[in-house]
Protein backbone atom coordinates (compact mmCIF):
# COMPACT_ATOMS: atom_id res chain seq x y z
CA UNK A 1 0.00 0.00 0.00
CA UNK A 2 2.99 2.19 1.06
CA UNK A 3 4.11 1.84 -2.34
CA UNK A 4 0.83 2.63 -4.20
CA UNK A 5 0.26 5.83 -2.62
CA UNK A 6 3.80 6.47 -3.49
CA UNK A 7 2.70 5.95 -6.83
CA UNK A 8 -0.38 8.40 -6.65
CA UNK A 9 -2.67 5.01 -7.37
CA UNK A 10 -4.71 4.17 -4.69
CA UNK A 11 -8.25 4.06 -5.22
CA UNK A 12 -10.38 6.78 -3.16
CA UNK A 13 -13.13 4.86 -0.70
CA UNK A 14 -16.18 3.57 -2.91
CA UNK A 15 -14.20 3.53 -6.21
CA UNK A 16 -13.56 -0.03 -7.93
CA UNK A 17 -12.20 -3.25 -5.53
CA UNK A 18 -9.08 -4.95 -6.64
CA UNK A 19 -9.78 -8.08 -8.88
CA UNK A 20 -8.27 -10.56 -11.35
CA UNK A 21 -10.49 -10.49 -14.12
CA UNK A 22 -9.62 -12.48 -17.13
CA UNK A 23 -10.10 -10.52 -19.90
CA UNK A 24 -13.17 -10.88 -22.25
CA UNK A 25 -13.43 -8.56 -25.81
CA UNK A 26 -16.67 -8.94 -25.98
CA UNK A 27 -18.05 -6.59 -23.20
CA UNK A 28 -18.82 -3.29 -23.50
CA UNK A 29 -17.00 -1.87 -20.93
CA UNK A 30 -13.56 -2.59 -21.08
CA UNK A 31 -10.90 0.07 -21.10
CA UNK A 32 -7.82 0.10 -23.20
CA UNK A 33 -4.85 2.82 -22.30
CA UNK A 34 -1.80 3.35 -24.05
CA UNK A 35 1.54 3.52 -22.30
CA UNK A 36 4.88 3.84 -23.04
CA UNK A 37 5.15 7.39 -24.65
CA UNK A 38 5.28 9.75 -21.27
CA UNK A 39 2.79 12.07 -22.83
CA UNK A 40 2.19 13.88 -19.87
CA UNK A 41 6.19 14.43 -19.10
CA UNK A 42 6.12 16.33 -23.07
CA UNK A 43 4.18 18.85 -21.70
CA UNK A 44 4.76 18.99 -18.40
CA UNK A 45 8.75 18.22 -18.30
CA UNK A 46 9.21 20.43 -14.86
CA UNK A 47 6.65 18.05 -13.03
CA UNK A 48 8.89 14.60 -13.31
CA UNK A 49 6.85 13.42 -10.34
CA UNK A 50 4.10 12.95 -12.80
CA UNK A 51 5.51 11.20 -15.85
CA UNK A 52 4.90 7.80 -16.23
CA UNK A 53 5.67 5.24 -13.80
CA UNK A 54 6.17 1.50 -14.42
CA UNK A 55 4.19 -0.30 -16.68
CA UNK A 56 3.33 -2.48 -13.52
CA UNK A 57 2.16 0.62 -11.92
CA UNK A 58 -1.19 0.80 -14.02
CA UNK A 59 -2.06 -2.62 -13.33
CA UNK A 60 -2.89 -2.52 -9.48
CA UNK A 61 -6.56 -2.12 -10.07
CA UNK A 62 -9.35 -2.84 -12.92
CA UNK A 63 -9.46 0.62 -14.28
CA UNK A 64 -7.48 -0.47 -17.63
CA UNK A 65 -8.26 -3.62 -19.38
CA UNK A 66 -6.20 -3.45 -22.75
CA UNK A 67 -2.51 -2.00 -22.40
CA UNK A 68 -0.96 -1.07 -26.34
CA UNK A 69 2.59 -0.67 -26.11
CA UNK A 70 3.47 2.69 -27.48
CA UNK A 71 5.51 2.06 -29.73
CA UNK A 72 6.87 0.14 -32.49
CA UNK A 73 8.11 3.39 -34.24
CA UNK A 74 10.37 2.12 -37.05
CA UNK A 75 10.12 -1.63 -38.69
CA UNK A 76 13.69 -1.65 -40.92
CA UNK A 77 16.61 -0.22 -38.85
CA UNK A 78 20.30 -1.98 -38.14
CA UNK A 79 20.44 -5.28 -38.43
CA UNK A 80 17.69 -5.78 -40.39
CA UNK A 81 15.47 -5.62 -37.18
CA UNK A 82 12.56 -2.89 -35.74
CA UNK A 83 13.27 -0.20 -33.22
CA UNK A 84 11.06 0.34 -30.10
CA UNK A 85 10.96 3.44 -27.95
CA UNK A 86 9.22 3.75 -24.95
CA UNK A 87 10.18 7.26 -23.96
CA UNK A 88 11.99 7.56 -20.48
CA UNK A 89 10.96 3.79 -20.01
CA UNK A 90 13.13 2.08 -22.41
CA UNK A 91 14.58 3.26 -25.76
CA UNK A 92 17.72 3.06 -28.14
CA UNK A 93 19.51 5.12 -25.96
CA UNK A 94 19.22 3.11 -23.14
CA UNK A 95 20.92 0.11 -24.58
CA UNK A 96 20.46 -2.44 -27.47
CA UNK A 97 20.94 -5.97 -28.55
CA UNK A 98 24.37 -5.98 -30.35
CA UNK A 99 24.45 -5.12 -34.38
CA UNK A 100 20.86 -3.48 -33.82
CA UNK A 101 19.26 -1.05 -33.24
CA UNK A 102 16.13 -2.85 -31.11
CA UNK A 103 16.40 -1.70 -27.29
CA UNK A 104 16.70 -4.11 -25.00
CA UNK A 105 13.61 -3.85 -22.23
CA UNK A 106 14.15 -7.34 -20.73
CA UNK A 107 13.58 -5.46 -17.75
CA UNK A 108 9.61 -5.16 -18.58
CA UNK A 109 8.86 -8.55 -18.75
CA UNK A 110 8.16 -9.05 -14.62
CA UNK A 111 5.83 -5.72 -15.15
CA UNK A 112 4.03 -7.51 -18.22
CA UNK A 113 3.13 -10.53 -16.69
CA UNK A 114 2.24 -8.63 -13.35
CA UNK A 115 -0.37 -7.04 -15.60
CA UNK A 116 -1.70 -10.47 -17.69
CA UNK A 117 -1.61 -12.02 -14.19
CA UNK A 118 -4.56 -9.22 -13.06
CA UNK A 119 -6.14 -10.53 -16.28
CA UNK A 120 -5.00 -7.29 -18.25
CA UNK A 121 -4.06 -7.60 -22.43
CA UNK A 122 -0.62 -6.14 -22.94
CA UNK A 123 -0.62 -5.80 -26.73
CA UNK A 124 2.53 -3.83 -29.02
CA UNK A 125 1.14 -1.05 -30.98
CA UNK A 126 3.24 -0.38 -34.14
CA UNK A 127 3.47 2.95 -35.90
CA UNK A 128 3.24 6.26 -34.08
CA UNK A 129 4.02 9.26 -36.58
CA UNK A 130 7.62 8.36 -37.95
CA UNK A 131 6.51 7.47 -41.31
CA UNK A 132 9.27 4.60 -40.85
CA UNK A 133 6.31 2.12 -40.49
CA UNK A 134 5.38 0.93 -43.90
CA UNK A 135 5.54 -1.83 -46.41
CA UNK A 136 6.99 -1.85 -49.81
CA UNK A 137 5.14 -5.12 -50.87
CA UNK A 138 2.98 -8.13 -48.93
CA UNK A 139 6.01 -10.38 -49.61
CA UNK A 140 8.06 -7.63 -46.91
CA UNK A 141 5.33 -7.56 -45.08
CA UNK A 142 4.65 -11.46 -44.48
CA UNK A 143 8.49 -11.93 -43.71
CA UNK A 144 7.93 -8.65 -41.16
CA UNK A 145 4.68 -10.67 -39.12
CA UNK A 146 7.64 -13.39 -39.09
CA UNK A 147 9.88 -11.43 -37.02
CA UNK A 148 7.33 -9.92 -34.51
CA UNK A 149 6.10 -13.14 -34.11
CA UNK A 150 9.36 -14.31 -32.98
CA UNK A 151 10.52 -11.14 -31.24
CA UNK A 152 6.94 -10.33 -29.20
CA UNK A 153 4.61 -13.54 -29.52
CA UNK A 154 4.60 -16.69 -29.58
CA UNK A 155 7.96 -17.52 -31.16
CA UNK A 156 11.22 -17.34 -30.00
CA UNK A 157 14.51 -15.40 -31.11
CA UNK A 158 17.89 -14.72 -29.29
CA UNK A 159 17.21 -10.95 -29.66
CA UNK A 160 13.69 -10.73 -27.74
CA UNK A 161 13.04 -7.25 -25.84
CA UNK A 162 10.81 -8.24 -23.45
CA UNK A 163 12.70 -11.60 -22.93
CA UNK A 164 10.61 -14.75 -21.74
CA UNK A 165 7.29 -12.44 -21.77
CA UNK A 166 4.68 -13.15 -24.39
CA UNK A 167 2.57 -10.29 -25.54
CA UNK A 168 -0.90 -10.90 -26.63
CA UNK A 169 -1.19 -9.30 -29.66
CA UNK A 170 -0.63 -6.26 -31.83
CA UNK A 171 -2.33 -2.66 -32.24
CA UNK A 172 -1.93 -0.95 -35.73
CA UNK A 173 -1.65 3.06 -35.14
CA UNK A 174 -0.47 3.48 -38.49
CA UNK A 175 0.01 7.22 -38.85
CA UNK A 176 1.23 7.89 -42.48
CA UNK A 177 2.74 5.35 -45.81
CA UNK A 178 -0.48 3.80 -47.06
CA UNK A 179 -1.72 0.64 -46.84
CA UNK A 180 0.58 -1.50 -48.88
CA UNK A 181 1.08 -4.58 -47.03
CA UNK A 182 -0.71 -4.56 -43.45
CA UNK A 183 -3.58 -6.53 -44.68
CA UNK A 184 -0.94 -9.22 -45.26
CA UNK A 185 1.16 -8.62 -41.75
CA UNK A 186 -2.08 -9.46 -40.02
CA UNK A 187 -3.06 -12.57 -42.08
CA UNK A 188 0.03 -13.81 -41.40
CA UNK A 189 0.34 -13.31 -37.57
CA UNK A 190 -3.21 -14.76 -37.19
CA UNK A 191 -1.62 -17.79 -38.97
CA UNK A 192 0.70 -17.67 -36.26
CA UNK A 193 -1.91 -17.58 -33.84
CA UNK A 194 -4.42 -19.92 -34.99
CA UNK A 195 -2.17 -22.83 -33.71
CA UNK A 196 -0.91 -21.32 -30.51
CA UNK A 197 -2.19 -22.14 -26.91
CA UNK A 198 -3.25 -18.90 -25.93
CA UNK A 199 -5.29 -16.14 -27.41
CA UNK A 200 -4.22 -13.42 -29.86
CA UNK A 201 -5.26 -10.14 -30.41
CA UNK A 202 -4.91 -7.31 -33.56
CA UNK A 203 -6.47 -3.90 -32.99
CA UNK A 204 -6.65 -0.86 -34.73
CA UNK A 205 -6.62 3.09 -33.85
CA UNK A 206 -7.86 5.18 -37.30
CA UNK A 207 -8.96 8.28 -36.70
CA UNK A 208 -12.52 8.98 -37.13
CA UNK A 209 -13.04 10.46 -40.43
CA UNK A 210 -14.25 7.54 -42.18
CA UNK A 211 -12.53 5.50 -43.68
CA UNK A 212 -9.12 6.16 -42.69
CA UNK A 213 -6.78 6.91 -44.67
CA UNK A 214 -4.06 5.01 -44.10
CA UNK A 215 -5.96 1.80 -42.52
CA UNK A 216 -9.67 2.33 -44.29
CA UNK A 217 -8.51 -0.55 -47.04
CA UNK A 218 -6.76 -2.89 -43.98
CA UNK A 219 -9.91 -2.92 -41.86
CA UNK A 220 -12.06 -3.92 -45.09
CA UNK A 221 -9.90 -7.05 -45.67
CA UNK A 222 -8.88 -8.92 -42.55
CA UNK A 223 -10.71 -9.16 -39.23
CA UNK A 224 -9.68 -7.37 -36.52
CA UNK A 225 -10.94 -7.79 -32.39
CA UNK A 226 -11.15 -4.07 -31.82
CA UNK A 227 -10.90 -0.97 -33.28
CA UNK A 228 -9.46 2.11 -30.97
CA UNK A 229 -11.40 5.05 -33.18
CA UNK A 230 -9.67 8.48 -32.47
CA UNK A 231 -12.56 10.81 -31.75
CA UNK A 232 -9.98 13.56 -31.34
CA UNK A 233 -8.20 16.33 -33.29
CA UNK A 234 -10.43 16.08 -36.10
CA UNK A 235 -13.91 17.50 -37.26
CA UNK A 236 -15.87 14.22 -35.67
CA UNK A 237 -14.27 14.37 -32.04
CA UNK A 238 -15.71 14.33 -29.05
CA UNK A 239 -15.94 18.06 -29.09
CA UNK A 240 -18.69 17.79 -31.33
CA UNK A 241 -20.66 14.92 -30.03
CA UNK A 242 -23.81 17.62 -30.41
CA UNK A 243 -23.20 18.07 -34.22
CA UNK A 244 -24.67 15.32 -36.40
CA UNK A 245 -23.09 16.77 -39.45
CA UNK A 246 -19.45 15.53 -37.39
CA UNK A 247 -19.93 13.28 -34.95
CA UNK A 248 -20.04 9.47 -36.81
CA UNK A 249 -19.54 6.88 -34.52
CA UNK A 250 -23.05 5.25 -36.43
CA UNK A 251 -20.56 5.26 -39.63
CA UNK A 252 -18.08 3.25 -37.59
CA UNK A 253 -20.97 1.06 -35.96
CA UNK A 254 -22.38 0.28 -39.94
CA UNK A 255 -18.77 -0.38 -40.52
CA UNK A 256 -18.85 -3.13 -38.29
CA UNK A 257 -22.07 -4.62 -38.60
CA UNK A 258 -21.88 -4.71 -42.28
CA UNK A 259 -18.00 -4.72 -43.68
CA UNK A 260 -16.14 -5.46 -41.38
CA UNK A 261 -14.80 -9.70 -41.97
CA UNK A 262 -15.41 -9.56 -37.96
CA UNK A 263 -18.90 -8.51 -37.51
CA UNK A 264 -18.05 -9.29 -33.84
CA UNK A 265 -15.44 -6.59 -33.92
CA UNK A 266 -16.20 -4.04 -31.19
CA UNK A 267 -15.91 -0.34 -31.76
CA UNK A 268 -14.06 1.86 -29.03
CA UNK A 269 -14.22 5.93 -28.43
CA UNK A 270 -10.62 6.69 -28.45
CA UNK A 271 -10.52 10.14 -26.20
CA UNK A 272 -7.84 11.94 -24.48
CA UNK A 273 -7.04 11.52 -21.04
CA UNK A 274 -6.62 15.10 -20.41
CA UNK A 275 -6.24 19.15 -22.22
CA UNK A 276 -2.84 18.43 -22.52
CA UNK A 277 -3.37 15.06 -24.07
CA UNK A 278 -4.25 16.30 -27.28
CA UNK A 279 -4.96 19.04 -29.73
CA UNK A 280 -8.76 19.43 -29.37
CA UNK A 281 -11.27 16.98 -28.31
CA UNK A 282 -10.72 16.70 -24.78
CA UNK A 283 -14.19 16.38 -22.46
CA UNK A 284 -14.78 16.29 -19.01
CA UNK A 285 -15.28 13.14 -17.16
CA UNK A 286 -18.98 13.72 -16.58
CA UNK A 287 -19.19 14.78 -20.71
CA UNK A 288 -17.46 11.66 -21.81
CA UNK A 289 -19.53 9.08 -19.68
CA UNK A 290 -22.55 10.62 -20.73
CA UNK A 291 -21.17 10.36 -24.53
CA UNK A 292 -20.11 6.74 -23.50
CA UNK A 293 -23.18 5.60 -22.18
CA UNK A 294 -25.16 7.26 -24.46
CA UNK A 295 -23.32 5.58 -27.60
CA UNK A 296 -23.63 2.20 -25.55
CA UNK A 297 -27.40 2.69 -25.45
CA UNK A 298 -27.72 3.03 -29.77
CA UNK A 299 -25.12 1.04 -31.14
CA UNK A 300 -24.20 -2.95 -30.18
CA UNK A 301 -20.55 -3.08 -31.48
CA UNK A 302 -19.79 -0.60 -28.75
CA UNK A 303 -16.73 -2.07 -26.89
CA UNK A 304 -15.37 0.57 -24.26
CA UNK A 305 -13.47 3.53 -24.07
CA UNK A 306 -9.67 4.20 -25.17
CA UNK A 307 -7.36 6.71 -23.44
CA UNK A 308 -4.28 8.50 -24.88
CA UNK A 309 -2.72 7.84 -22.51
CA UNK A 310 -1.64 6.41 -18.91
CA UNK A 311 0.26 9.25 -17.46
CA UNK A 312 -2.16 11.68 -18.79
CA UNK A 313 -4.95 9.74 -17.55
CA UNK A 314 -3.24 9.51 -13.74
CA UNK A 315 -2.28 12.83 -13.77
CA UNK A 316 -5.78 14.15 -14.28
CA UNK A 317 -7.08 12.44 -11.35
CA UNK A 318 -7.49 8.95 -12.47
CA UNK A 319 -9.67 9.82 -15.37
CA UNK A 320 -9.21 6.40 -16.10
CA UNK A 321 -10.63 5.04 -13.19
CA UNK A 322 -13.24 7.42 -13.85
CA UNK A 323 -14.48 6.21 -16.99
CA UNK A 324 -14.34 2.48 -15.96
CA UNK A 325 -16.47 3.34 -12.85
CA UNK A 326 -18.85 5.24 -15.07
CA UNK A 327 -19.31 2.21 -17.78
CA UNK A 328 -19.80 -0.25 -14.41
CA UNK A 329 -22.15 2.14 -13.07
CA UNK A 330 -23.86 2.28 -16.60
CA UNK A 331 -25.28 -1.35 -16.68
CA UNK A 332 -21.92 -2.38 -18.75
CA UNK A 333 -21.16 -6.08 -19.87
CA UNK A 334 -21.95 -8.51 -22.61
CA UNK A 335 -19.91 -11.10 -21.48
CA UNK A 336 -19.15 -13.01 -18.01
CA UNK A 337 -15.53 -12.60 -16.17
CA UNK A 338 -13.72 -14.52 -14.20
CA UNK A 339 -10.67 -14.83 -12.73
CA UNK A 340 -8.09 -17.35 -14.54
CA UNK A 341 -8.23 -20.46 -13.58
CA UNK A 342 -11.82 -20.95 -12.75
CA UNK A 343 -15.24 -22.36 -14.19
CA UNK A 344 -17.47 -19.85 -14.69
CA UNK A 345 -20.57 -19.32 -12.04
CA UNK A 346 -23.20 -21.13 -11.89
CA UNK A 347 -26.32 -19.25 -12.31
CA UNK A 348 -30.34 -20.38 -11.83
CA UNK A 349 -32.84 -18.96 -13.89
CA UNK A 350 -36.62 -19.86 -13.61
CA UNK A 351 -39.27 -20.15 -16.24
CA UNK A 352 -42.10 -17.21 -15.98
CA UNK A 353 -44.36 -17.68 -12.79
CA UNK A 354 -47.86 -18.35 -13.22
CA UNK A 355 -49.40 -17.06 -10.11
CA UNK A 356 -48.51 -14.68 -7.51
CA UNK A 357 -46.18 -11.68 -6.67
CA UNK A 358 -43.84 -12.47 -9.82
CA UNK A 359 -46.81 -13.75 -11.86
CA UNK A 360 -46.73 -12.54 -15.48
CA UNK A 361 -42.54 -11.41 -14.70
CA UNK A 362 -39.86 -12.98 -17.39
CA UNK A 363 -36.63 -14.65 -15.85
CA UNK A 364 -33.72 -12.89 -16.01
CA UNK A 365 -31.50 -13.26 -19.17
CA UNK A 366 -28.21 -12.15 -20.15
CA UNK A 367 -28.57 -11.38 -24.28
CA UNK A 368 -31.39 -9.14 -23.29
CA UNK A 369 -30.63 -5.46 -22.48
CA UNK A 370 -33.11 -3.83 -19.82
CA UNK A 371 -34.12 -0.84 -19.51
CA UNK A 372 -34.65 1.11 -16.11
CA UNK A 373 -37.96 0.06 -14.39
CA UNK A 374 -37.66 -3.56 -15.91
CA UNK A 375 -39.05 -6.28 -13.60
CA UNK A 376 -37.22 -9.53 -13.86
CA UNK A 377 -37.58 -13.10 -11.85
CA UNK A 378 -34.21 -14.03 -11.01
CA UNK A 379 -33.23 -17.47 -8.24
CA UNK A 380 -37.09 -16.83 -6.81
CA UNK A 381 -36.78 -13.19 -6.07
CA UNK A 382 -38.32 -10.26 -8.31
CA UNK A 383 -35.96 -7.86 -9.51
CA UNK A 384 -36.40 -4.27 -10.52
CA UNK A 385 -33.37 -2.62 -12.70
CA UNK A 386 -31.84 0.86 -11.10
CA UNK A 387 -31.03 1.49 -15.12
CA UNK A 388 -30.48 0.17 -18.08
CA UNK A 389 -28.77 -2.93 -17.32
CA UNK A 390 -27.30 -6.12 -19.64
CA UNK A 391 -25.47 -9.18 -18.75
CA UNK A 392 -24.96 -7.97 -15.46
CA UNK A 393 -26.97 -10.57 -13.05
CA UNK A 394 -29.53 -9.57 -10.18
CA UNK A 395 -27.75 -9.41 -7.23
CA UNK A 396 -24.16 -9.22 -8.57
CA UNK A 397 -21.41 -6.82 -8.16
CA UNK A 398 -22.45 -4.36 -10.41
CA UNK A 399 -25.75 -3.40 -8.88
CA UNK A 400 -28.15 -3.13 -11.72
CA UNK A 401 -30.98 -4.16 -9.49
CA UNK A 402 -32.78 -3.78 -6.54
CA UNK A 403 -34.49 -6.78 -4.58
CA UNK A 404 -37.96 -6.97 -3.93
CA UNK A 405 -38.20 -10.00 -1.92
CA UNK A 406 -39.28 -13.85 -2.91
CA UNK A 407 -41.71 -14.75 -5.39
CA UNK A 408 -44.60 -15.81 -3.60
CA UNK A 409 -44.94 -18.66 -6.19
CA UNK A 410 -42.82 -19.81 -8.82
CA UNK A 411 -42.35 -23.05 -10.60
CA UNK A 412 -39.71 -25.07 -10.83
CA UNK A 413 -36.19 -24.02 -11.50
CA UNK A 414 -32.74 -25.17 -13.48
CA UNK A 415 -29.22 -24.51 -13.39
CA UNK A 416 -27.21 -23.27 -16.07
CA UNK A 417 -23.93 -22.09 -16.68
CA UNK A 418 -23.51 -18.63 -17.66
CA UNK A 419 -22.60 -17.93 -20.86
CA UNK A 420 -20.81 -15.12 -23.34
CA UNK A 421 -23.73 -13.89 -25.27
CA UNK A 422 -23.16 -11.33 -27.84
CA UNK A 423 -25.20 -8.23 -26.91
CA UNK A 424 -27.75 -6.55 -28.60
CA UNK A 425 -29.14 -3.33 -27.73
CA UNK A 426 -31.72 -1.30 -29.15
CA UNK A 427 -31.12 1.43 -31.57
CA UNK A 428 -32.58 4.72 -30.45
CA UNK A 429 -31.72 8.06 -32.13
CA UNK A 430 -29.02 7.46 -34.23
CA UNK A 431 -27.04 10.22 -35.33
CA UNK A 432 -26.63 11.27 -38.95
CA UNK A 433 -22.88 10.39 -39.77
CA UNK A 434 -20.91 12.32 -41.36
CA UNK A 435 -20.33 11.66 -45.15
CA UNK A 436 -17.14 13.55 -45.05
CA UNK A 437 -13.85 12.29 -46.57
CA UNK A 438 -10.95 11.23 -44.90
CA UNK A 439 -8.48 13.44 -43.86
CA UNK A 440 -4.77 13.71 -43.92
CA UNK A 441 -2.28 13.28 -40.74
CA UNK A 442 -0.56 15.90 -38.79
CA UNK A 443 1.49 14.97 -36.30
CA UNK A 444 1.18 17.33 -33.33
CA UNK A 445 2.24 18.13 -29.62
CA UNK A 446 1.02 19.91 -27.48
CA UNK A 447 2.07 23.69 -27.42
CA UNK A 448 4.63 24.63 -28.31
CA UNK A 449 5.58 22.42 -31.34
CA UNK A 450 7.96 22.99 -34.19
CA UNK A 451 6.51 21.16 -37.21
CA UNK A 452 8.87 19.27 -39.53
CA UNK A 453 7.36 18.35 -43.18
CA UNK A 454 9.16 15.18 -43.02
CA UNK A 455 8.52 11.25 -43.40
CA UNK A 456 11.19 10.22 -41.54
CA UNK A 457 11.78 10.14 -37.64
CA UNK A 458 14.17 12.28 -36.57
CA UNK A 459 16.15 11.87 -33.15
CA UNK A 460 16.13 14.43 -30.25
CA UNK A 461 19.57 14.66 -28.56
CA UNK A 462 18.27 14.06 -24.89
CA UNK A 463 18.63 10.39 -23.55
CA UNK A 464 15.19 9.74 -22.91
CA UNK A 465 13.47 11.96 -25.63
CA UNK A 466 11.42 10.21 -28.13
CA UNK A 467 11.35 10.48 -31.54
CA UNK A 468 8.86 12.61 -33.37
CA UNK A 469 7.92 13.48 -36.54
CA UNK A 470 5.24 16.21 -38.14
CA UNK A 471 3.02 15.80 -41.20
CA UNK A 472 1.31 18.24 -42.75
CA UNK A 473 -0.84 17.65 -46.10
CA UNK A 474 -0.95 19.73 -49.42
CA UNK A 475 -3.52 22.00 -47.96
CA UNK A 476 -1.84 23.38 -45.55
CA UNK A 477 -4.92 23.60 -42.80
CA UNK A 478 -4.94 25.62 -39.85
CA UNK A 479 -5.94 23.94 -36.43
CA UNK A 480 -9.38 26.12 -36.43
CA UNK A 481 -9.80 24.00 -39.32
CA UNK A 482 -11.02 21.37 -37.18
CA UNK A 483 -14.29 22.28 -35.63
CA UNK A 484 -16.00 24.49 -37.89
CA UNK A 485 -19.46 23.07 -37.49
CA UNK A 486 -17.94 19.70 -38.87
CA UNK A 487 -17.92 20.77 -42.33
CA UNK A 488 -13.87 20.73 -43.01
CA UNK A 489 -13.17 17.43 -43.37
CA UNK A 490 -11.70 17.48 -46.66
CA UNK A 491 -8.76 19.41 -45.24
CA UNK A 492 -9.29 18.57 -41.29
CA UNK A 493 -5.30 18.45 -39.07
CA UNK A 494 -4.85 14.97 -38.19
CA UNK A 495 -2.59 15.10 -34.47
CA UNK A 496 0.01 12.26 -33.47
CA UNK A 497 0.12 11.00 -30.28
CA UNK A 498 4.06 10.82 -30.82
CA UNK A 499 5.29 13.43 -28.62
CA UNK A 500 8.33 15.07 -27.74
CA UNK A 501 9.61 16.55 -24.27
Amino acid sequence: MTFLKHLGLVASSGLLALQALAFDNGRNDNVAVYWGQNSYGATHGSDTANWQKALSAYCQDDAIDAIPLAFMNVFFSTGGLPEINFSSTCSANSGVFSGTNLANCQFLAADIKACQARGKIITLSLGGATGAATFSSDAQAQTFADTIWNLFLGGSSSTRPFGDAVLDGVDLDIEGGGSTGYAAFVTRIRSHASGASKKYYVTAAPQCPFPDGNLGAVLNAVGFDAVYVQFYNNFCGLNNFNNPNAWNFAQWDNWAKTQSPNRSVKIYIGAPASSTAAGSGFVDINTLSNIARTTRSQFSSFGGVMLWDASQAVANGRYDLAIKNALRSGGGGGGTTTPPGTTPPATTTTSTPVSGSCAGVATWQSNIAYNGGSQVVYNGHLWVAKWWSQADAPGGPAGDWTDMGACTSRVATSSVHAQTVKATVKATSVKTASTAPAATKVSVAASPVKTVESAAASKTAQPSAVKTTSKTDSNKTTENDDDKDGQKAPAARRFSRFFRF
